[in-house]
């Protein structure tokens, strides 16, 4: 593809200029011209509307290793899609930045990346503008970018799968307070997950949200809740400060949209001694895995008084990950650890490791572990034996269980 501009622009544009150099000529062009500015963003609008219409969940441009094409993830399988064109590097240069704000050009130039929610209106007159996680970074002193399409719809509850005790302890109607942990490796849907949960109790409950998130994806309307959404960068400084901040603005559920150090969790085991309900995510693959990272992000000395507040507060666990169909989609399966009182005396026992069998043993409270949901899924047809097995935490276990079935 060329912009109708791009020989004029490369023309006014140094030859020896590159990176964030290029970058900023680039820019100071665009914001003289509208005309320029308008097509960039255009072109880039073409895009997502592509990406949504073949449903990919990501879309990858610019740089080195785009060579020119446009990537696409869909159900799982990431590929170039050449039929949507070839951009020069300027060109995606262009589109990138007729997006940003100038405090995000700043920040881009300056620390080489930036991390962004972006709404766009896909379709004329929508109800709601879709929206999108942007991640702007250099690769070989070229800009670059990878935007990930938050759906437009919520999963209601019932849609995920969970046991209906589950459901009972996620909804504040049942559980006032505590700590629930959604946790799974990027792009395992934990976000979505955590708008479901959002959305339950804004429909069941009179209360108050707080999602502190970065950047914040999904933007609920306030049905029976009101809902606050406060995004880390633009309207709070940190996780940290954005909790903290949240216990003096009367909330009844605190949602964090993730616990990435230390100050963090400290703060939210704060919030949950101090009564709330908060709901939050971890980059673990069980729970076992979750409770021994939360630990050990502290020091030794800290450890035994994080392990008793730890087993006071926390409540339930959801592991989760995106497993490939034999129809080629994407299916959710999860572990769940709903604790209660032999849980929370292996927690402060020191005993964390027997808590996959509680996990495996406790079917009539809710829980499942990751095998257990594989096989589940694997006996149903939905996926094959090959995906069970790659996909398991305990291989030695998911092999009995299907060994077994034979």
């Amino acid at each position: 593809m060329s912009f109708s501009f791009l020989s004029e622009l490369q023309n006014l544009i140094p030859g020896f200029q590159t990176g964030a150099e290029r970058a900023s000529t680039i820019d100071k062009y665009l914001l003289q011209h509208d005309a320029w500015r308008e097509e960039a963003y255009s072109a880039l609008k073409n895009l997502m509307q592509q990406m949504r219409k073949l449903e990919a969940s990501d879309i990858d441009l610019g740089g080195n290793g785009c060579d020119g094409y446009i990537w696409l993830r869909i159900y799982g399988v990431k590929s170039p899609h050449k039929k949507l064109g070839r951009f020069t590097e300027d060109e995606i240069t262009c589109m990138l930045l007729s997006i940003l704000t100038i405090n995000q050009k700043k920040v881009l130039l300056d620390f080489k990346n930036i991390d962004f929610s972006l709404s766009m209106e896909l379709e004329e007159n929508a109800v709601k503008f879709t929206r999108f996680r942007g991640d702007v970074y250099f690769e070989t002193n070229e800009i670059v970018a990878n935007f990930r399409r938050i759906n437009d719809k919520l999963f209601h509850i019932s849609e995920l799968g969970f046991p209906d005790t589950i459901n009972r302890r996620l909804n504040l109607k049942y559980e006032k307070s505590g700590l629930y942990l959604i946790t799974g490796i990027t792009g395992s849907g934990k976000s979505s997950t955590l708008d479901s949960i959002v959305d339950m109790n804004n429909h069941s409950n009179q209360a108050h949200i707080i999602i502190i998130s970065n950047p914040i994806e999904y933007i609920h309307d306030s049905h029976k809740c009101i809902i606050r959404h406060r995004e880390v960068g633009d309207d709070v400084a940190s996780f940290q400060q954005g909790t903290y901040q949240a216990l003096r603005q009367d909330p009844d559920i605190i949602v964090v949209g993730e616990m990435r150090d230390s100050k963090t969790i400290a703060t939210v085991l704060e919030a949950t001694d101090s009564g709330h309900k908060v709901f939050s995510t971890l980059h673990t693959s069980s729970a076992v895995e979750s409770i021994h990272r939360i630990i050990a992000e502290f020091p030794p000395a800290e450890q035994e008084r994080v392990r008793m507040r730890l087993a006071d507060t926390l409540k339930v666990i959801i592991s989760q990950k995106l497993v490939p169909t034999k129809t080629g989609k994407l299916l959710m399966c999860k572990e769940i650890l709903s604790v209660d009182a032999s849980v929370k005396s292996a927690i402060r026992n020191k005993n964390i490791g027997e808590i996959y069998q509680m996990i495996n043993e406790g079917k009539k409270n809710g829980m499942i572990t990751m095998e257990q949901d594989l096989y589940n899924h694997y006996i149903s047809g939905k996926i094959s034996k090959e995906t069970a097995v790659n996909y398991a935490n305990n291989n030695k276990r998911i092999n009995q269980l299907i060994n077994y079935s034979i």
